[in-house]
């Protein structure tokens, strides 16, 4: 059973940057496809970034892109690099993954359902 610990979260000024971590632990001997997300309080949750532990690029969601960097290492731990943050980056973040490649929906590959496995998320505070 796959499971998922996130790291790194807290508090900061809007303009600047955190570091999120994932570890995970009870991988097959697969690649997988490795995500976050995030859920503001009366928000859905929405996809932030995904990549695939194999060969291939990441995925980003619009409103972070050129902002924030997601990474994974030879253990499937990610990385989620935030730098510029904004307000409405504030949020739970949670960092997701599913075995194979990611999932692709005309080009949308942040799909939630599409995760099997999920931490239990680090809270993200942006001030002005």
């Amino acid at each position: 059973q796959v499971q998922l610990v996130e790291s790194g979260g807290g508090s900061v000024q809007a303009g600047g940057s955190l570091k999120l971590s994932c570890a995970g632990s009870g991988y097959a001997d697969s690649n997988y496809c490795m995500g976050w997300f995030r859920q503001a309080p009366g928000k859905e949750r929405e996809g932030v970034a995904a990549i695939y532990s194999g060969a291939g690029g990441a995925h980003y969601a619009d409103s972070v892109k050129g902002r924030f960097t997601i990474s994974v290492d030879n253990a499937k731990n990610t990385v989620l690099q935030m730098n510029d943050l904004k307000r409405e980056d504030a949020a739970t973040y949670y960092c997701a993954a599913d075995r194979g490649a990611c999932y692709c929906r005309r080009g949308y590959c942040l799909n939630a359902d599409d995760f099997h496995y999920w931490g239990q998320g680090t809270q993200v505070t942006v001030s002005s």
